[in-house]
């Protein structure tokens, strides 16, 4: 099928790539199909990713695996916030975060305390509220993918 997306124009998209969230993202609960964009042909090369809504084109969020910014992100989670998911099996959980990227780049955040979660075999996902205080809304990244990039580069 083909889709149009906000920073992709239209694009092709196979039906076994869409997610469906029974009841939406935070603030968008009616839009409840989506998928994952990447900036490059490889998605395991992309580091920043699209969670492209398909019922509401505009809707485009900037997201994030937790292991690219914080060492540790094992948040618990309550079991009756995830029974739409389905049957969930570790090795088929996929976890990623918003990114907030204002125009000054070194205020960059993502939101530790609301993950999206995603079942991968059955392409089922839902957001949740992380109770711990220690999960933050707006965690830094900007220095981290400084970091980052200089670790690739061989600096470090």
């Amino acid at each position: 099928m083909v889709i149009a997306t906000k920073h992709f124009g239209e694009i092709e998209l196979e039906e076994d790539k869409i997610l469906t969230f029974d009841h939406g993202i935070f603030g968008f609960e009616d839009c409840k199909r989506y998928t994952i964009l990447y900036d490059g042909e490889d998605e395991n090369s992309s580091v920043i990713s699209w969670l492209q809504s398909l019922d509401e084109v505009s809707l485009a969020l900037p997201i994030i695996q937790p292991s690219h910014v914080i060492d540790q992100y094992n948040p618990v989670i309550e079991d009756e916030l995830l029974v739409s998911l389905g049957d969930i099996k570790e090795e088929n959980i996929v976890v990623f975060l918003t990114l907030t990227v204002p125009s000054d780049l070194t205020k960059m955040t993502t939101n530790l305390k609301a993950p999206f979660i995603i079942n991968t075999a059955n392409k089922k996902g839902c957001q949740v509220v992380v109770e711990d205080p220690m999960f933050v809304v707006k965690y830094p990244v900007y220095e981290k993918f400084q970091n980052r990039a200089k670790k690739e580069d061989g600096e470090c």
